[in-house]
């Protein structure tokens, strides 16, 4: 027969009486208590995907269990605020490059802050904030526990949503305009697909390095807001696809040097539209191809002005530069900007973590205009 002789005991200042046969309970039922009295998670919600196909009806909120101690290489990280972009729903539909193991969480970038660290743990402490070092590393959650050396250290000091979206589209932006062509302040940059988070981003750091930028949209209703919104952000000259080919933008391009860099995320026949102006041997990067149509490379373009056609891909360039004096250098340059104020966030919205699927459904929608940032952090410290 059980006895139910009671007993006594005290655990972190915690006074307990109870039967015997429940010790064992109540001491766990403490320790989850002094986990919440520290501030620590014992249980994550995570947005999860165990088939590829529709974000929209494939992904689900589920709760885990957190593990109930660090290993000396972990840290336990509180996340703060993810995106939703567009590599987001690609991988989650199965048709980017990258694709983790199932069932995975969503989300690509995000911000966290650092709760706790393992005894091996250096360079990260307690309210230090950080962003994944790789792709596919699930930010769609609301904590987390890895090893440190998945991280990256950034300012604490930078606005909440531009902490957020720090590692894909400035750094896209920055490669891209440091690494193809020698650019002079002055020279001049033509892109399509300028709304997009890597088209703000390229608008804010070609300011910065005192490049001319002209910067392509697609038509729509709001076009005058949108040339607004750009042209605060630093644009030299915005207009339309549609105007690209009017006797009028030939006359803009005149009065401009010839871009040495052309930037494309939209492909299809929009690639000619931006080659017709592209300086003799200047480079044209794609990085994107929203059209989903195969590029439209004229002829003349390659036989004539001797252009290079080149891709670019954020993923691998982390891959083969981690820990590299240059990625040292872009953090550098990148994180100053964001602490200074000088470069922001994609135009956004904020939407709390549980109303994740309206988010994604919206950021699905032809001519979105604005990012959807998930808020994990019922009470961030940054706006």
């Amino acid at each position: 027969m059980i006895s139910r002789i009671a007993s006594k005991f005290n655990f972190c200042g915690l006074a307990f009486t109870v039967p015997h046969e429940r010790i064992a309970f109540a001491r766990n039922d403490a320790l989850r208590y002094f986990k919440r009295f520290r501030g620590l998670a014992t249980h994550s919600d995570a947005i999860v995907y165990t088939d590829h196909g529709d974000p929209r009806k494939v992904l689900r909120r589920v709760t885990h269990d957190l593990p109930p101690q660090l290993k000396n290489d972990e840290v336990l990280l509180r996340m703060l605020a993810a995106p939703i972009n567009p590599a987001d729903i690609n991988m989650i539909q199965g048709v980017y490059p990258v694709r983790p193991a199932l069932p995975a969480v969503g989300g690509n970038e995000g911000v966290a802050e650092v709760v706790e660290v393992g005894s091996s743990v250096t360079g990260l402490q307690p309210g230090n904030w950080v962003i994944p070092s790789f792709s596919g590393w699930g930010t769609w959650k609301t904590f987390a526990v890895c090893p440190g050396t998945e991280l990256i250290k950034i300012p604490n000091d930078i606005l909440l949503p531009t902490a957020a979206t720090l590692s894909v589209n400035p750094c896209t932006a920055y490669r891209m305009l440091t690494d193809f062509e020698q650019l002079s302040p002055g020279d001049v940059v033509i892109q399509n697909g300028a709304n997009s988070g890597v088209g703000q981003a390229v608008i804010q750091l070609a300011a910065e390095m005192s490049l001319k930028t002209v910067n392509i949209v697609r038509s729509r209703p709001d076009i005058d807001q949108l040339v607004k919104m750009l042209k605060d952000l630093g644009a030299s000259h915005v207009i339309t696809d549609e105007f690209v080919r009017t006797p009028e933008m030939q006359e803009l391009m005149k009065s401009l040097p010839k871009p040495k860099l052309g930037l494309n995320c939209v492909g299809g026949k929009h690639v000619a539209d931006l080659l017709k102006y592209l300086a003799k041997r200047g480079s044209l990067v794609t990085y994107g191809g929203m059209s989903k149509q195969p590029l439209m490379v004229p002829t003349g373009s390659l036989i004539f002005n001797d252009v290079k056609i080149r891709g670019y891909w954020m993923t691998q360039w982390n891959n083969e530069n981690k820990n590299t004096t240059e990625s040292e250098e872009m953090w550098k340059y990148i994180g100053g900007l964001a602490q200074s104020g000088r470069l922001r966030a994609p135009v956004h919205t904020l939407v709390p973590f549980e109303q994740f699927t309206d988010a994604v459904a919206k950021s699905m929608e032809p001519l979105i205009t604005r990012k959807q940032i998930l808020v994990m952090d019922s009470k961030p410290n940054k706006n």
